[in-house]
């Protein structure tokens, strides 16, 4: 028995053919069935009687394409690539073998070598797979913000913004406020007025916005603020933050008191304390 490898256009017209060596279809009707002419019809019949399904299989699967380019062309673009350019992409590479090497090589066709090489990757390979993290144990433990803007008023009033509290571990709604615009200080402004009967009253962590706000305790008290994740997000000059690196980290300094309910402006954020 012989496996012959078909496309699903040839497996229909040897369901048509079928039909019309049986008896059951004319070729006129295969004809349009199939979206030929009649005289395609009667050559696709022909060569379904004397060689079967084999017959109308194309003649040029399996064979190397008259405008496939040299096995030599492509071991020294390869070379190359190795040598000078393996961290570079397809399009980049295939512009430098044009202009320092006068190696005309498409990107698509040299993304294929550099594929079955092992030096590239598409999008779906480097795509990594983030873990889901899991839920805090207790309830209070890690409390998240969230602000939605919407226009929940409709036309009685201006569009705003709902605050939301949110608790990790039981994913209770531990507090709603309706605000002008999700800020720090809205965020302040409901943390310093939260009800007494919640149980959070200070909670471990407090995130916020993509973790742009970040809570924790503090020896004078609960402190709100707005963390910093690298130079380049803020504004800061790049140049500065590595001056900053290379100094090292500073002495501790000793701290003021803070009093309740007092905004204070660091060099790493905004701090408020809460009790």
């Amino acid at each position: 028995m012989r496996w012959v490898l078909m496309s699903e256009r040839e497996l229909r017209r040897v369901e048509v053919l079928q039909a019309v060596q049986a008896g059951r279809q004319t070729v006129t009707s295969a004809a349009e069935a199939l979206g030929i002419s009649r005289r395609q019809a009667q050559r696709l019949a022909k060569a379904y009687r004397s060689d079967g399904a084999a017959g109308l299989r194309h003649k040029g699967r399996g064979r190397r394409s008259n405008r496939a380019l040299s096995a030599a062309l492509r071991e020294l673009a390869m070379s190359l690539v190795r040598e000078r350019y393996a961290d570079f992409g397809p399009t980049l590479a295939a512009e430098m073998l044009r202009e320092h090497h006068q190696l005309a090589v498409s990107r698509e066709t040299l993304r294929g070598w550099m594929s079955a090489a092992g030096l590239w990757l598409s999008r779906r390979q480097r795509r990594s797979v983030h873990q889901p993290r899991l839920r805090r144990e207790g309830l209070g433990e890690l409390v998240q913000i969230d602000g939605s803007e919407h226009r929940w008023f409709e036309d009685r009033a201006a569009p705003c913004t709902l605050l939301v509290f949110i608790d990790d571990a039981t994913g209770r709604l531990m507090q709603l406020r309706f605000v002008a615009s999700e800020s720090a200080f809205s965020d302040f402004a409901a943390l310093e007025d939260r009800p007494a009967a919640l149980p959070w009253r200070q909670p471990i962590m407090t995130t916020g916005r993509e973790s742009d706000m970040v809570t924790g305790p503090h020896p004078r008290g609960l402190v709100l603020r707005a963390a910093v994740r690298g130079s380049r997000r803020r504004g800061r000059p790049a140049s500065a933050a590595r001056a900053r690196a290379r100094a090292g980290p500073r002495p501790p300094a000793s701290r003021p008191r803070i009093p309740p309910g007092a905004a204070v402006l660091r060099g790493d954020g905004i701090g408020i304390r809460l009790s």
